[in-house]
């Protein structure tokens, strides 16, 4: 019987049609989404212009909204008296300081947290007790160990920024592949070599993406403590044109802030390219 349906098989006719071949589209080319820059200014002023349309046209009332065209003349009269580069320069001394600081001693205890069985072990004790609660907080404690004066408030940031680092550095320590640190030693590459030519390039895609936090964990506790105690400052300001129903004045002071988040995201895009170029 087997045989039979062979030799049916063997003579049953041929197809003769050529099968058509077409070309099929890689498909191996990774998740890479593109930031659409059109898109997003696009309708950033459409935005813009129906909140200009709805000011003009009286909709809304201009206490609770201004128009951006208020916004924008209350930017330039801040500008040309002075009083715009006071409160900036003053908040970016405070957030550059207190980032640094925070940043350095985050990247150091994080790679330790990461490495050290024994740093592990009393680290992540303390960092899981004392990162929730809020740096801002502290403020007072801070004035009363520090005085009156930029040490509370540089220190404050220190704080927040810290916590945030090093929980992101020693995350990215351990998303290092085993495999990886066991070749490196099984050739017997010394310690500190691993350390720099493994384990650091691994980390530093979660490091950055750490820094993109920690520089929005800046920006909030620099606004919070200018607002308990500070002269000069975005928060300071933001505040006093609050008390003063000044809200163009106010969404000035927002808008501000906006751009220098922008700012410091542009700059962590541009880190991200040069030091993540083999991605």
């Amino acid at each position: 019987m087997p045989s039979a349906r062979c030799s049916m098989l063997e003579r049953a006719p041929q197809d003769d049609r050529v099968t058509e071949v077409r070309p099929v589209a890689f498909r191996g080319a990774g998740f890479v989404p593109k930031a659409g820059r059109a898109s997003g200014w696009t309708a950033l002023a459409l935005v813009i212009a129906l909140w200009q349309l709805a000011g003009s046209a009286g909709w809304v009332n201009p206490l609770f909204l201004p128009a951006p065209s208020a916004i924008a003349v209350a930017l330039y009269k801040l500008a040309m008296s002075g009083a715009l580069w006071q409160h900036v320069s003053a908040s970016v001394v405070r957030i550059g300081s207190g980032w640094l600081l925070g940043t350095v001693a985050g990247v150091i205890i994080g790679f330790a947290i990461g490495l050290s069985t024994l740093a592990r072990g009393v680290g992540i004790t303390f960092i899981s007790a004392l990162f929730p609660i809020p740096k801002i907080a502290l403020l007072p404690l801070l004035i009363l160990w520090l005085g009156i004066g930029e040490e509370p408030k540089i220190a404050t940031i220190a704080l927040g920024v810290f916590f945030s680092t090093a929980i992101s550095v020693y995350s990215g320590v351990d998303a290092v592949p085993r495999n990886l640190i066991r070749m490196a030693q099984s050739f017997n590459v010394p310690f500190h070599a691993i350390v720099t030519r493994v384990i650091w390039p691994g980390a530093l895609p979660s490091i950055l993406a750490g820094f993109r936090i920690t520089a929005s964990v800046a920006l909030l506790l620099v606004v919070s403590a200018e607002m308990i105690g500070a002269q000069f400052g975005i928060g300071a300001f933001v505040l006093q044109a609050g008390n003063l129903m000044q809200t163009d004045q106010l969404l000035a002071g927002v808008v501000i802030l906006s751009l220098f988040g922008l700012a410091v995201g542009k700059a962590i895009n541009v880190l991200e390219t040069r030091l993540l170029h083999w991605r």
